[in-house]
């Protein structure tokens, strides 16, 4: 129950702010938060990360209700690798479902934090990374608890 309202969680965040951003910003808009370091930049991505994939809506949504899938049937596997695993999977389904809810909608996800070394992005992918952060971290462990009992 809890792993659910983390994910619905990152799901409200994301969408609250892209909703924010798309009534506050035009596309292409850039507004510095500090200046040459942080801003909020709207752009409409039509890729996967970093742009790729341009114009591949319909396989990346079919990858993330695979993943989701996947997380759903694994469930009780993911429970027993501790509580690492299960926050890291709800954040992954939440980001998920939050970059989701952007392609079907309208085939390209909302995009604003832009720290201008790196591509911009959005809150789901935030929770998608420290999601899979937090589920190699939970192998990590996992591992390391099982070497040293041998």
């Amino acid at each position: 129950m809890l792993y659910g309202l983390l994910a619905l969680a990152v799901v409200l965040a994301d969408q609250l702010t892209k909703l924010y951003v798309a009534a506050h910003f035009a596309v292409g808009e850039s507004v510095p938060v500090l200046e040459n370091i942080f801003h909020w930049t709207y752009i409409l991505n039509p890729g996967a990360a970093f742009g790729i994939m341009e114009g591949s809506r319909w396989l990346f949504v079919v990858i993330a209700l695979a993943v989701m899938g996947c997380v759903w049937f694994l469930r009780r596997e993911i429970a027993a690798n501790g509580p690492w695993a299960c926050y890291g999977a709800a954040l992954f389904v939440g980001g998920a479902i939050g970059n989701l809810i952007d392609r079907t909608r309208q085939g390209l996800v909302i995009d604003f934090f832009d720290f201008r070394i790196w591509p911009v992005f959005n809150v789901a992918d935030i929770a998608i990374c420290v999601g899979v952060g937090s589920i190699i971290w939970s192998i990590v462990q996992t591992e390391l608890l099982a070497s040293r009992k041998n």
